[in-house]
């Protein structure tokens, strides 16, 4: 019994035995299998490290590819505007170097003649000395003869001789007078003449008689109901904006842009072309798009003015008239425009002084600001005359330009051979036939008044005349006009512009108040 029991123990223990080392055999296997496995996973990570690191790579180098392009771009485009800031800077040494030898040679030539009339005035004094010591013996003499012979005393008879001889002389001096008197007028005339015929035949301005009306081309006509927007609220966010009347009819791949102020037609135009090109036309953008234009064309004027002193060659000059010369591009007198007419009266006002004796320079410079109080009547009261003399005067321009300023419209006396070159060229260039139109002139003294009448009520914030002046948008300030006083404003518009314009027609009053509550999240 107790061998049975220990042979069955010795049974289990050696199936015990067995049993553990097939079991850690079996681990042993399955470990193996987990490794193998790992290391597959392990080589499949690093193949995907791999190739996420080449495309990596590549990614760094397209980067590095597109920064060194832009970096060229710019650098090409900076080497660029440098030689064109380099060849301005060039033309305006060239121009200035011009200007310092025609001043040089100028003062070389006055100086040969100051000298040569130097010369000659020294020898009429040593001449006129001699005549004169002459006639005080002659005179000596015939008071001795006189005297001898008369039985008077010298004194007496001084007088008597000084009395004959003035009476005798007197004749005499009237007839020479009058004789040169006649033929220094003859002279003048002629003189004049030819002078206005050389003036006249050496300068020819071009003149381009301006409209009322710009067209902003259109690619296709799809295009209009995009500037109209929904229920209209684009073209009348542009017509509020701007001052405008825009005009879209039936013609084909064109919109229409009418104003009277040469200056919001233009700021107009430009901001139609440019939300057009852009595509995106909504208020919103529509303000953005004209504050960037009204910035764009403060610079531009000022530039133009820059280039029209430069091309004239009258020396330096303030930038606050340089702006005002730009803007005459924007003026308009009778239909004919401020800048170019400017112009006309520079070239031809430097064309008389120089055949006249006179600076050149100075007759240009005065031509050129004679009507530079036309920029500012659209912004100050008062006429131009007033406001461009006060304007240059303020800018220390010099005596002869002021002069210039008053004399052409008949305010002051002519004082110099310039400011008289100034008077006859603005008058040649008005008179020229074709220059001016007094029709055009009067609708736009109508259309000015119509504004000045409507903005000078209170909570008025702007006054524009569109449709050919027979209707006044004005905009009211909404947190000081209401709903009712903007009825009764419109009618009191409506009457002072009865009683003050004449007009054919009628005019509409339209009267808009629009509240907008701004607010920015931050």
């Amino acid at each position: 019994m107790i061998y049975e029991i220990v042979q069955g123990g010795l049974i289990a223990a050696a199936s015990g035995a067995i049993g553990f080392f097939i079991s850690k055999k079996i681990t042993n296997a399955n470990f193996d299998i987990y490794v193998e496995k790992a290391k597959a996973k392990a080589a499949a990570i690093e193949n995907e490290a791999q190739l996420l690191l080449h495309k990596t790579n590549l990614k760094v180098q397209e980067l590095e590819l597109e920064a060194k392009k832009a970096y060229e771009e710019a650098k090409a485009n900076a080497v660029a505007d440098l030689s064109k800031r380099e060849e301005e800077l060039q033309q305006k040494e060239r121009n200035f170097k011009r200007y310092k030898e025609s001043e040089e040679r100028r003062l070389a030539e006055e100086s040969t003649i100051l000298g040569a009339k130097k010369i000659d005035l020294e020898r009429l004094e040593k001449s006129l000395d001699a005549l004169k010591k002459k006639y005080e013996e002659k005179i000596e003499d015939a008071l001795h003869s006189l005297a001898h012979c008369a039985g008077m005393t010298e004194e007496e008879a001084r007088k008597v001789l000084l009395e004959k001889v003035e009476e005798r002389s007197r004749a005499e001096i009237a007839h020479i007078v009058r004789k040169y008197e006649n033929q220094a007028k003859a002279e003048a005339k002629k003189r004049a003449d030819y002078i206005l015929a050389q003036a006249t035949s050496r300068y020819a301005g071009e003149f381009a008689a301006e409209r009322l009306t710009s067209v902003v081309t259109l690619k296709d006509d799809e295009l209009k109901g995009r500037v109209i927007g929904k229920e209209g609220r684009n073209i009348k966010a542009l017509e509020t904006l701007m001052g405008v009347d825009i005009i879209i009819d039936d013609t084909p791949n064109a919109i229409v842009v009418s104003s009277f102020n040469l200056y919001r037609r233009a700021i107009a135009t430009k901001t139609l072309e440019l939300l057009i090109e852009d595509g995106r036309i909504q208020p919103a953008r529509i303000e953005e798009i004209y504050g960037k234009v009204c910035d764009e064309f403060e610079e531009a004027i000022l530039h133009e003015g820059e280039e029209v002193v430069s091309e004239l060659g009258v020396g330096v000059m303030h930038p606050e008239l340089m702006k005002l010369i730009g803007r005459l591009r924007y003026r308009a007198s009778y239909g004919q425009n401020a800048l170019a007419h400017t112009l006309e009266v520079a070239h031809l006002a430097g064309v008389m002084a120089a055949e006249m004796g006179g600076d050149v320079a100075l007759a240009k410079r005065a031509g050129l600001l004679h009507d530079i109080g036309k920029a500012l009547t659209h912004d100050f009261e008062g006429n131009h005359v007033d406001l461009g003399a006060e304007i240059c005067r303020r800018y220390n321009e010099d005596e002869v330009v002021i002069n210039a300023i008053y004399a052409h419209h008949g305010h002051e006396d002519i004082r110099s051979v310039e400011a008289g070159a100034v008077c006859a060229a603005d008058a040649l260039s008005a008179a020229r036939p074709g220059a001016r139109r007094e029709v055009l002139e009067s609708f736009l003294k109508r259309v000015t008044e119509i504004e000045e009448i409507a903005s000078s009520h209170s909570g008025v914030r702007q006054a524009y005349a569109i449709n050919a002046g027979r209707e006044v948008r004005v905009i009211v300030n909404a947190t000081l006009v209401n709903d009712d006083e903007s009825v009764l404003l419109a009618k009191e518009i409506a009457k002072e512009i009865e009683e003050r314009v004449q007009y054919p027609g009628e005019i509409k009053v339209n009267v808009i108040r629009e509240l907008r509550a701004i607010e920015y999240a931050k």
